[in-house]
């Protein structure tokens, strides 16, 4: 996309109708998974690195059984896996597309405005 008018260039090769639908389901679901503020909230943070779920609970302040059902959520679409280490569960992003989508996202929402 071009900064300056916003606008995305022109390819030579552009998708047919049929890969642009398949595209945007595909598009359409990930943004519903991460629609959910809290949802939303689990992605940035995991998008800077694992976080255990105690680590998660402390760092939000989500409550444990709501952690649990949107880490769940976010497990199921694929966007985050687990990894145990003795009694505790590691969260981490898997999902390539949720990455980039979630820095997009960090640096028009969350990165500290420049002061004039």
């Amino acid at each position: 996309m071009d900064a300056i008018s916003g606008r995305v260039p022109a390819h030579e090769n552009k998708m047919t109708r049929t890969e642009m639908e398949g595209r945007a389901t595909e598009v359409a679901e990930l943004l519903k998974t991460l629609s959910h503020p809290a949802r939303l909230m689990l992605a940035c943070t995991l998008a800077e690195r694992e976080y255990s779920v105690g680590e998660l609970e402390e760092a939000l302040g989500i409550h444990q059984p709501t952690l649990s059902q949107q880490l769940g959520v976010l497990r199921e679409a694929g966007i985050v896996e687990t990894r145990r280490e003795a009694k505790q569960i590691f969260y981490r992003l898997t999902e390539a597309k949720a990455a980039q989508l979630i820095e997009a996202l960090y640096g028009i929402f969350c990165a500290p405005e420049e002061r004039a």
